[in-house]
């Protein structure tokens, strides 16, 4: 049986022994995510400085497919506006996040990645700062839309309002509103369907039960981080394939399964699995 995480981080704790554990617990894909620049040791001056983040990632998920079937998935986290910002204006910010992601977009059709990665700070900001966020996740969609692939989205927390005023935008850009993921996403698998952006459900407590009761129209992620300070943090690597376990105790049969870690992935990312 398929079981697939949606999204992953791999940093400076367990590192692949976090895939171990995955594949142990009968994980089997994983679509690993980069961070921030900052997790690299990078300062970047302009968008080419991404290169060594997303070359160093697409070396680790190279590593990571010796254990399973790992994607990368590369971009500009939001909250790299603030980091930059503080640092370089907002401005100049902004534009180095748009050129980040045409390069993103570049190892997308070379084939090293499979989505792209960006959104808008789920923090509050200035109006200006959220006014350059709004068009660096426009530019993200441009670029998925020209390279043909998804966009993985970290946001502010969920309402119907903000997801549909991010799926106009994608509409705006030509994007399918099914190749417009939000990650991080809660148990509301009908509403998003109406919206038409894909949710992948985070897999605490009881939120992948809840969205199976609504229709297999998610995928799902621990949004793992990695990160020796935060153990475990958001959910550790074996959460997914328990959760898996726990729907066909609950009598949601292997079919079932089938859709949300293969169909669905399939079709939102363009992989065969």
């Amino acid at each position: 049986m398929i079981i697939t995480d949606d999204h992953m981080h791999l940093y400076n704790n367990l590192k692949l022994k976090a895939l171990e554990q995955f594949r142990n617990a009968s994980g089997t894909h994983v679509f690993l995510v980069n961070l921030l620049c900052h997790h690299y040791g990078v300062k970047p001056e302009k968008g080419m400085d991404f290169a060594e983040v997303f070359d160093r990632h697409v070396s680790l998920v190279n590593r990571a497919n010796r254990i399973v079937k790992a994607y990368a998935v590369l971009g500009v986290h939001p909250a790299e506006i603030t980091v930059l910002g503080d640092r370089l204006g907002y401005e100049r910010a902004a534009e180095i996040m748009k050129d980040a992601l045409e390069l993103a977009g570049r190892y997308v059709e070379e084939g090293k990645a499979v989505a792209l990665k960006s959104g808008r700070p789920h923090y509050p900001v200035s109006r200006q700062v959220w006014k350059l966020s709004n068009e660096v996740l426009m530019h993200a969609f441009e670029v998925a839309k020209d390279v043909g692939c998804a966009v993985q989205l970290h946001t502010e927390s969920y309402t119907k309002e903000g997801m549909m005023e991010i799926a106009k935008m994608a509409d705006r850009a030509g994007l399918k509103r099914e190749k417009v993921v939000k990650h991080f996403s809660p148990a509301r698998v009908k509403e998003f369907e109406e919206i038409g952006i894909f949710p992948s459900i985070l897999a605490g407590n009881d939120n992948v039960l809840k969205a199976a009761t609504q229709g297999d129209r998610f995928t799902v992620e621990t949004d793992y981080i990695d990160d020796r300070r935060r153990p475990g943090a958001v959910l550790g690597p074996k959460t997914v394939p328990r959760k898996m376990r726990e729907l066909l105790e609950k009598g949601y049969d292997e079919d079932f399964i089938y859709k949300i870690c293969v169909e669905n992935i399939e079709r939102v990312y363009g992989v065969e699995l």
